[in-house]
């Protein structure tokens, strides 16, 4: 806490979180119940308001949340967004930085996040983490999501205490862009597991047999995983809402594992096929659905 105390003089690090989507808020309401002070930021001030109540402390804008804060935390939706907050008029850059963390749970891409660190510590010298999360919103409001991380060790061991009130696992993989790398390889296998337990979840329908038996079927065989267990129930029986994540996010992110695929001559041949069933999917279900509507693609019609 050596760091924390140069800016607070208590040794008490004040909380921010910046964007209160499906992660977000849930993310914030588990700091709030293990008693740290959080201040926070969202577009939307509907969605402030419910954590307002529940002890949350309101910023007008980023720069207001930076310089209430000594670590702030930031989920959104994409690169975009991220420069947005980070970079705009009323920006987290534009408050001063010296001694203050950025931890930035959104997915973006790895140069991206490398770029982002590096031009917020020229700005204000505020120090970046790249922390993107896996586990979706029933990991975000159980605690139970797995973490990894880019960045400095002594920035990662600072954070450490706060961020395992939001997950069961913090992993530091390396230099800041390691943790956006490591959410590819996370994509990859999710995505191309979406996609699989949809054809096999389908493959079952059509044959006539109980689709929703195939999680206990198959328990403790090779065949068995997480994804098995909480994505072919919510598949055969329409469970949409709350989504588990939106089709055009895992998109985004397979588009990503391309790039990045293709700058380091990795052949991605299953995750490629993945992204363009994503693709039809937002086509045929739109952007912000369910992406485990992926398994409405192959129904028959009637």
């Amino acid at each position: 806490m050596a760091e924390a105390s140069r800016t607070n003089p208590q040794g008490v690090e004040r909380l921010g979180y910046l964007g209160l989507g499906l992660m977000g808020t849930p993310m914030t309401r588990r700091l709030l119940e293990t008693s740290h002070q959080v201040t926070v930021w969202n577009r939307s001030e509907a969605k402030v308001a419910a954590l307002v109540e529940a002890g949350a402390k309101c910023a007008a804008t980023p720069r207001d949340l930076l310089e209430s804060s000594d670590i702030v935390f930031m989920c959104v939706t994409d690169a975009a967004a991220v420069e947005e907050v980070i970079f705009g008029p009323e920006g987290v850059s534009t408050a001063a930085g010296t001694g203050k963390l950025v931890v930035d749970f959104s997915s973006i891409h790895p140069d991206a996040a490398r770029d982002l660190a590096a031009r917020l510590k020229a700005s204000n010298g505020a120090s970046w983490v790249d922390a993107p999360v896996s586990g979706g919103t029933k990991g975000a409001e159980e605690g139970t999501l797995a973490i990894m991380a880019g960045g400095e060790a002594g920035d990662i061991e600072r954070v450490r205490p706060y961020v395992l009130a939001m997950a069961r696992r913090f992993t530091h993989m390396g230099p800041t862009g390691a943790g956006q790398t490591t959410k590819l390889c996370n994509q990859v296998i999710v995505g191309c597991a979406m996609a699989v337990l949809a054809e096999a979840t389908r493959l079952a329908v059509n044959a006539g047999i109980d689709a929703n038996r195939l999680p206990e079927a198959l328990a403790g065989g090779f065949a068995d995983s997480i994804p098995l267990q909480l994505f072919v129930p919510r598949m055969v029986q329409g469970i949409h809402s709350p989504p588990l994540g939106h089709i055009a996010t895992m998109l985004k992110d397979l588009d990503t594992v391309a790039d990045v695929a293709q700058t380091t001559s990795t052949p991605v041949p299953m995750a490629s096929l993945a992204g363009q069933l994503f693709r039809l999917a937002k086509a045929a279900r739109g952007a912000d659905a369910d992406a485990l509507e992926i398994y409405k693609l192959s129904a028959r019609e009637r």
